[in-house]
């Protein structure tokens, strides 16, 4: 099916990278026998998982990380530049082994190292990343972090440990002074005065949180030359902030970063071999050209960075550095698919079979004269008819609040206004107000997700997400769409968009199930999820493809009741014995009854805390 036959892509086209296809109306993996996302999720739901369903794509991470080396190796041929690229992933942005173990595996041909940020993530660098891959740590450490660090050295790892300030370094040479055992490599994080841009600017800048002055840096080399270490200096970092809208404030930052490299080079820091570039590269999460993410592409990128590092060594006479990256989102965002079933939509009662309307002439007259409008409405007079009928509803509501009307009245009245706004919106296609009626009609879905554990960066930083159903595609979606998670929490909603609104189907939940699939998940959602109202990670599969069909492996159903109340530090056993107590001493449960009562109550312990229904979903 070409894309002009499909009446909303969502986007696809924006977002979607060719990782996806729209074929026969359902979403498809764009890979091999390109199956259809929903026979996958079907296919696990048949074995009985329920809930929410995220679903991991090893060929995307392995595709994400070829784009990355290729386009830097690429310009470093075009650019006849002298000095190699390597990158690492930063654990912070996903450490859950579903991911993690599929980064080591698809990554092992390039060297792709990983990036620690703290004791534990340094912990799982040390034990999988592979013996020829760098690691990098940063962040703020301690004296055990550094000793963390000695150790992994001596494991064989070709570590960096990047200074964040004067201390570290101190605590660093210390330790060498004391132990004499073999040290780790030293980066150091400079403080640019280039600031960054968007929601994470603030990690550029003079007054960003990280990263040594240029008094500080001077100060570094000295006591590493007064320990005789200097050679240790291998590497300098920068980071001007995530999901970079605009490519100059890098350009900038590698100017001055390029010079800073130069010249630490010129004073003795002859090991000084490469620089940082952190992480930062945009993912596109619009669903529309017009509110596009980035203004650069991949290439655009590595062209610049390799041509302006190659201009300045150049111009200093001092050898052309290894370029790291850290670019975790984009390696790790595409990979992860959340899958939520809608439960209810809750305007659906708002259809001519809801109408009541009382016989021989009973109906209040504005109550007959809103019957009259919605029978006679046409692409002509919607506008007019449209007006009256909501004048009449603000009448109507003051007669019921007066007394004078009764409940089955405003029903009626509310009904018949809600149906001459959606015949209205149908017939009439360039409605002045058009926008804020599609708000006033919304249909709010409730999907089998939260929202705090799912999609934390929608709640707390306004982050979209690409979000489409699984199927019917190949019809035009009529319902514009907020979206309701099933916390008690009023700010576990997806929020209508004026300017842009989510238009979904209309559908009889009780006779077919409906799915939306959320998109780009795979970077911090998961590991920045919270247990609000005691939400657990959903069920996760991976699913690998190829022209044969498709295998579903690591199935990892979502936790128990138990199982989190564990996690949060309960005596499950106590649990367990308080409630057996309770329904013993139960005066409304007949004895005979109370041990199946507490076998029902057992089972519920070992299920998972998502809903269920009587229904298919």
């Amino acid at each position: 099916m070409k894309n002009k036959e499909i009446p909303n892509d969502y986007g696809l086209s924006v977002w979607g990278a060719n990782n996806f296809a729209i074929i026969d109306g359902k979403v498809c993996v764009n890979k091999g026998s390109k199956p259809a996302i929903l026979d996958i999720v079907n296919e696990i739901r048949t074995d009985g998982y329920r809930g929410p369903l995220l679903l991991r794509f090893p060929h995307l991470v392995k595709s994400q990380i070829y784009k990355l080396y290729n386009a830097f190796n690429k310009a470093r041929k075009e650019y006849k530049y002298s000095g190699g690229f390597q990158a690492v992933f930063p654990l912070k942005v996903n450490q859950f082994p579903g991911f993690v173990d599929i980064l080591i595996d698809e990554g092992e041909k390039y060297g792709y190292g990983l990036e620690a940020g703290s004791k534990a993530e340094l912990i799982l660098a040390m034990a999988y990343n592979k013996d020829d891959a760098p690691i990098t740590v940063n962040g703020f450490k301690d004296e055990e972090m550094i000793s963390l660090g000695f150790i992994a050295r001596e494991m064989g790892h070709d570590i960096t440990l990047t200074i964040e300030g004067l201390g570290e370094l101190e605590t660093i040479l210390d330790m060498q002074r004391k132990t004499q055992d073999p040290m780790p490599n030293v980066g150091i994080r400079i403080r640019l005065h280039t600031a960054g841009i968007g929601i994470w600017g603030k990690s550029g800048g003079i007054n960003a949180k990280f990263g040594l002055t240029s008094t500080e840096l001077m100060r570094a080399v000295q006591l590493l030359k007064e320990a005789k270490q200097l050679n240790k200096l291998n590497m300098i970092h920068f980071h001007i902030g995530s999901q970079m809208e605009d490519i100059a404030p890098l350009k900038r930052a590698l100017r001055e970063a390029g010079n800073i490299y130069a010249e630490l080079r010129k004073m003795g820091a002859s090991n000084l071999k490469a620089i940082n570039l952190g992480g930062g590269l945009a993912v596109e999460y619009s669903q529309d050209v017009r509110d596009k993410s980035a203004s650069y592409s991949l290439q655009e990128v590595a062209n610049d960075v390799v041509f302006l590092l190659k201009s300045i060594c150049e111009n200093k006479g001092v050898d052309e550095p290894e370029i790291f990256t850290e670019s975790g989102r984009f390696i790790a965002a595409s990979h992860a698919v959340l899958i939520a079933p809608v439960l209810e939509l809750f305007t659906q009662e708002y259809t001519e079979k809801a109408l009541d309307l009382k016989e021989n002439g009973a109906n209040p007259p504005l109550v007959s004269e809103l019957y009259d409008l919605y029978r006679t409405i046409n692409e002509k007079n919607a506008a007019e008819y449209l007006h009256d009928s909501l004048d009449h509803m603000e009448s109507l509501l003051t007669l019921f609040d007066l007394g004078y009307i009764d409940l089955q009245d405003r029903s009626n009245t509310e009904v018949l206004v809600h149906l001459i706004i959606r015949k209205a919106l149908d017939t009439a296609a360039h409605l002045s107000e058009r926008d804020r009626l599609q708000q006033r009609i919304q249909e709010k879905y409730l999907v089998n997700f939260s929202l705090f554990q799912s999609l934390p960066d929608y709640w707390g930083l306004g982050q979209e997400f690409p979000i489409m159903p699984l199927d019917r595609l190949d019809k035009k979606p009529a319902r514009s769409a907020s979206l309701w998670d099933i916390t008690c929490d009023s700010d576990g909603e997806i929020t209508f968009k004026t300017k842009r609104p989510l238009f979904l189907h209309d559908v009889d939940l009780t006779e077919q199930n409906y799915f939306l699939a959320f998109f780009l998940v795979g970077a911090y959602q998961e590991v920045l999820g919270m247990r609000h109202n005691l939400f657990s990670h959903p069920t996760e599969a991976t699913i690998t493809i190829d022209e044969d069909g498709y295998k579903i492996a690591g199935l990892k159903p979502a936790a128990s009741l138990l199982d989190i109340l564990d996690d949060i530090d309960y005596d499950i056993t106590d649990v367990q014995m308080q409630l057996k107590k309770r329904i013993e001493r139960s005066e409304l449960i007949p004895v005979e009854k109370r041990q199946d009562v507490l076998a029902e109550l057992y089972l519920y312990l070992s299920e998972n805390g998502y809903l269920k229904t009587t229904r298919l979903v």
